[in-house]
Parts: C-alpha cells; structure tokens; sequence
C-alpha cells in the first residue's frame, strides 16, 4: 500500500459566498510527480494556497504525511514540516550569483550576512555544488543571476526550493514565458527531482505537461473533475464539455486540453 504525503477532504473555501474550492478530495502518494490542470478560475493557486496556509479553509482539511493536519498552522510552520512551493515569478536575490542564491536557501535559519560572509560548511557546499549541476548553471554560477536568462531563474528558484529539503515541492507554472528549449530543459529538471521528491506541478502548457505527466487532475468549479493519464483526461466527455464549452455528446471524442 503506497503512503500518502498529501490528503485533502472536503476542502472548501468561500470568498463572500463564492466557492473557489468546493468540497475538493485529493490524495497523491509519496515520490509522484502530479500535474493539476484546469481553465481559469478552477481553484488552482488557491489549492496551493492553502496546502501552504496562505488562505484558510472554510471547510474540510489538508492532511500531509498521513498525519498532520495543515488547518490551523501558520505558513511558516508549514514550510518548516516540509512543504516549499515556487511561484510563478522568479524569486531570486538579482544581485547576488546562483551560488550565492543557492548558499543563501541552504543556510536559510541564519542572518544574510553570516551565510555571505561567514565560513559555510563542506556539506553546504557539496550540495550548492550539486544544484548547481542538476540546474544547469555550473557557467553561470558566478554571475549576478540578474543576467540570468527567464529560464535560468526560474531553475535557480526551483534549485533554491530544494535546497531547503522540502518533502513536497509545490511548482506553480514553471514555462510560463520560457522558450521551447527553456522549457524541455525545465521537464528534464523536474523529472530528475522528482526522483528523490513529491512534486506537484500547475500547469497551462499541455505539451510541457504530456512530457513530466504520468497522472493529471483536472480541477474545475473548485473541485475534481477527473484524474487519469494525460490520454485518459483528453478523452474525457466531461473535460470535453468544460474546455470547449459545449454538450459532451456533440464535441469532438479528444481535445487539446489548455
């Protein structure tokens, strides 16, 4: 039996009567990589927002590692138990390098000055070392990661969210904005950590999530609406009907879904 790292039940959450999630069910099992997709307006970022206790729940509840509930705990603590989430912008130290940015995330309870300045350990080290290979910016781990391109920010961001040792990465559209190129290297990035984490990917590009997806949940109205593979989900009457906006029985039997 696989181990949940993440459960949600019943989730709802009301802005002045409106339901941007809905009685939400959701599990996922510790090392899958999922990609939530749905049109604007389906609860996505708000998901994410209370997995991280941004926003709280109105109803329901958000279990991780199969027993901790999330409801009531601040941001911080939640981050501490192990969730660390990308935003879509970059978030970045511009002046600082990508070692610098990724030393920084690894020495991340002390002061700024004691981790620029101070003497960081071998093991820091080693593993500033090691992300900046696995992100691919071993040529630029010097310069000011303003001269970064978009791409190469949005992998300094993603290394620097690892860096932390989160559990479950949270990654709120990583392409958006990237180049053709930018954004295979960014699947090859995702698949090679998703091998030592949890990941859950949001995501409007289709042919980025046909590359990292093996099962996607298609949220709509605040709610699930199917899971299934990437074929299965497109094959969907009900997908059918909501991306296209007409009857299940007269759309087409597959749809480009985004």
């Amino acid at each position: 039996m696989s181990t949940k790292i993440l459960v949600t039940e019943n989730l709802t959450v009301s802005f002045g009567g409106f339901k941007a999630l809905n009685q939400l069910n959701f599990s996922m099992d510790v090392g899958e990589l999922r990609v939530i997709i749905g049109p604007n307006g389906a609860g996505k970022t708000t998901f994410l927002d209370v997995i991280t206790g941004k926003v709280r729940p109105t109803e329901g509840q958000v279990t991780f590692k199969n027993h901790r509930n999330l409801r009531k705990l601040s941001e911080y603590q939640i981050a501490q138990l192990g969730i660390g989430r990308k935003f879509q912008t970059p978030r970045v130290y511009p002046k600082l390098t990508p070692r610098e940015n990724l030393q920084l995330a690894c020495d991340r309870p002390k002061a700024v000055f004691p981790s620029l300045f101070g003497q960081s350990s071998p093991a820091s080290r080693q593993t500033v070392q090691g992300l900046l290979d696995t992100t691919g910016l071993v040529a630029k781990a010097d310069l000011p990661a303003q001269y970064l391109s978009h791409g190469e920010k949005q992998w300094l961001e993603i290394g620097m969210l690892v860096a932390q040792s989160p559990d479950l990465l949270l990654v709120d559209e990583p392409v958006a904005g990237l180049t053709d190129e930018e954004t295979v290297l960014t699947g090859e990035l995702l698949l090679s950590l998703a091998e030592s984490h949890s990941i859950i990917v949001i995501e409007h590009d289709m042919e980025f999530v046909r590359q990292i997806a093996q099962t996607v949940t298609v949220l709509h109205q605040g709610s699930v609406l199917c899971e299934g593979t990437m074929a299965e989900v497109q094959a969907n009457p009900q997908v059918i009907e909501v991306y296209l906006g007409s009857p299940a029985e007269s759309a087409p039997s597959r749809v480009q879904v985004g």
